[in-house]
């Protein structure tokens, strides 16, 4: 029987796929990969098209035929998917470490960079240097029994950050707060209350299924008079995955959290760091811990101020002092008297369909673009649509699938992944890139299309912006192509920036048209909506800021992290940037999958670094109008192309003129510096 990951010529067959094909497609891939591998390294004189061209090309392969299954493993997740991936994830590691602490194949790369300096393209030095840094942060240069251990920790954290994420999904799942009484719904929007009935319905149970879904939390604490259940929902959620979670801790990251960190801890004093911060940032734009902790209490010393008098006022108008569970309830509320809008009475405007033509008309306008669907193309889900995507020429440029409702056996949260990544090689054709664009939208009902909140709105932009750095790369090499090789904390700059088109007012009428009527959002609708981008501008980054310096404090400690640590790490940062005091037994560190089992560990102030070079970036549309084709066209040719074939600060000055600047984001946001 053909195992329909090998066939990596088209697009993945996801109807054909199932869990007992993972194990041993990566298997045969893996020893494929070796085999190749050493017919390389046998060569007498390598050349950067001899080797490196095809190390290229063998490691894309092998990431195309496991990128079925980690996306797999992601929508779709069950008993036997997960445990298909968590076999694969150590054979997978162990590969890596393998390669990583080649030192023939390290030798090879030097000696080619060497040799052929003077005849290669930038590109293609990228290739090495990216190349040869990875090399040294695998251990390729430690002695026998420190690269032994190091390989080791590499298979413990693998197998420890997918444990973290699935501890959070089973303990979202395993939480649901039925419902008797109907005027315990009050409040609550009606799609959030029809959606709850049909889950009672589903599981057998009369009146309502609330369940711990993002959409349904945000609804809950946003909207619900019941000062009880909003408590209820954001104690659930505030300590899923934890020691004090639902079922006395059945699914406790705890544990595993401490593991993680003492894992990585070691693993940056094997290189040579003194802490796994330091050992981050040799992949990163910043260059210092200094820096990156300099940085975000430059933003905090802004940030701060503004948040306390937010709260300051919050309370005035709530009349009296708010806990956690309240806020986000009475910063509706406070909004709708200072705005006269809010964000479910937007819903109506945004459909889905709307917003995608939208969305897809703004692409078509800035970088020529055409976007259309196909229907014959097969998907994991019924939720799930593909797209084909076509430059001005009319040539295929790639393509992206959507699946953006939240469900069951899903991962929470929003993300763009690779299926495939641009690839050409000497006289080969090329490879279009592929992404996934993956959120966690309320789905529709009632016989309507999906509608959005406006943030919802913003959020997709978020992820099409990370597409479209995926998407319109024109670097050949896949190693540095499209979002690879991109500084962490650079690789925000792409989707905050199209945050901005979300918010203009010449954009706007694209994405929104009322979902019975087809009119277009009032325009004194439109202009209230505007009013509320600063609303709370300083509340919102300092809950920002409240997360990277938690994560960066913890990761560039001397000596590995504990989970008391931890404990003691979110108070320090909370007394020094905290507005918004949670209680203590909230455990927010235990589902935080950005920093623990995502790529944001010591990186989770990327966001705000992106968003600086990213508010910076918009100003120059913004100088020369959202649309303007010249500006875009620079933005396209000197970043959104470029992939990690360039060093990025360079890239930002070429489209810039300068260096970044702080002031525009801060503008942005009605915060003065």
């Amino acid at each position: 029987m053909s195992n329909p990951l090998l066939s990596t010529d088209d697009l993945p067959n996801y109807q054909a796929i199932r869990p007992e094909h993972a194990e041993p497609a990566i298997r045969a891939q893996l020893e494929a990969n070796r085999r190749r591998l050493a017919e390389l390294l046998s060569q007498p004189e390598p050349t950067f098209s001899t080797l490196v061209e095809p190390f290229e090309e063998m490691q894309h392969r092998l990431n195309r035929v496991f990128a079925p299954v980690a996306h797999l493993n992601a929508v779709t997740n069950s008993d036997a998917l997960r445990a298909a991936y968590n076999v694969c994830l150590p054979l997978l590691t162990e590969y890596q470490s393998e390669v990583g602490q080649n030192e023939a194949l390290a030798r090879a790369y030097e000696t080619i960079k060497s040799r052929e300096a003077g005849c290669l393209t930038a590109a293609q030095r990228r290739v090495l240097d990216f190349a040869l840094r990875e090399f040294e942060l695998a251990g390729v240069r430690l002695p026998a029994g420190p690269k032994d251990r190091f390989k080791a920790l590499m298979q413990e954290l693998a197998q420890l950050q997918s444990r973290f994420e699935e501890q959070v999904l089973d303990a979202t799942q395993a939480w649901s707060r039925p419902v008797a009484d109907e005027a315990l719904l009050a409040g609550l929007p009606t799609h959030v209350t029809e959606r709850a009935a049909a889950q009672a319905l589903a599981a057998g149970q009369e009146g309502w299924l609330l369940k711990l879904d993002q959409p349904t939390y945000v609804a809950v604490v946003t909207h619900a008079v019941s000062v009880a259940l909003r408590r209820e929902f954001y104690q659930a959620w505030t300590t899923r995955a934890s020691d004090q979670g639902h079922g006395g801790g059945g699914f406790d990251n705890g544990p595993v959290l401490a593991q993680i960190l003492q894992g990585r801890h070691e693993a940056a004093k094997l290189l040579g760091y003194g802490n796994y911060a330091q050992l981050s940032l040799a992949t990163k734009m910043a260059a210092t811990v200094a820096e990156v902790i300099g940085f975000l209490e430059e933003l905090a010393g802004s940030y701060v101020p503004a948040a306390r008098r937010e709260l300051t006022a919050l309370e005035a108008f709530a009349g009296r002092k708010l806990d956690a569970w309240d806020v986000p309830y009475y910063a509706d509320k406070l909004q709708q008297q200072l705005h006269s809008v809010s964000e479910e009475a937007l819903r109506p405007w945004f459909p889905l369909p709307r917003v995608l033509s939208g969305l897809f008309a703004i692409a078509e306008r800035l970088y020529g673009l055409t976007i259309q669907e196909r229907g014959d193309v097969t998907v994991w889900h019924p939720d799930a649509r593909y797209f084909e995507i076509r430059g001005r020429d009319g040539a295929a440029v790639g393509g992206f699938y959507t699946d953006l409702y939240a469900r069951d056996q899903k991962r929470g949260g929003a993300w763009m992944g690779e299926v495939t990544v641009r690839k050409r090689l000497g006289d080969d054709a090329t490879v279009r890139p592929i992404a996934n664009i993956v959120c966690n939208f309320t789905p529709p009902s009632a016989g309507q299309p999906a509608l959005l909140t406006h943030g919802d709105v913003v959020t997709l932009f978020h992820e099409f912006g990370h597409a479209l750095h995926h998407l319109l790369t024109r670097i050949d090499y896949p190693s540095v192509a499209g979002i690879n090789g991109v500084p962490w904390d650079a690789v925000e700059l792409p989707s905050q920036m199209m945050e901005n088109w979300a918010w203009q007012p010449e954009v706007l009428p694209l994405v929104s048209a009322h979902v019975t009527s087809g009119e277009p959002l009032p325009a004194e609708m439109l202009e209230r909506l505007l009013g509320t981008r600063t609303f709370h501008a300083g509340l919102a980054a300092v809950r920002q800021l409240e997360f990277a310096l938690f994560d960066f404090q913890l990761h560039s400690r001397a000596h590995a992290a504990d989970f008391a640590t931890v404990h003691e790490v979110v108070s320090a940062v909370r007394e020094q940037v905290g507005v918004v005091r949670p209680p203590e037994w909230n455990r927010f560190a235990c589902s935080f999958l950005h920093v623990f089992s995502g790529g944001y560990a010591a990186g989770y102030y990327s966001y705000k670094w992106a968003e600086v070079l990213a508010a910076d970036a918009f100003a120059a549309f913004a100088e020369a109008g959202v649309f303007d084709r010249t500006t875009a066209d620079r933005f396209l040719n000197e970043l959104l192309s470029q992939g990690g074939s360039r060093d990025q600060m360079d890239a930002f000055v070429a489209f810039r003129g300068r260096r970044p600047d702080i002031r525009p984001l801060l503008h942005q946001h009605g915060i003065a510096a």
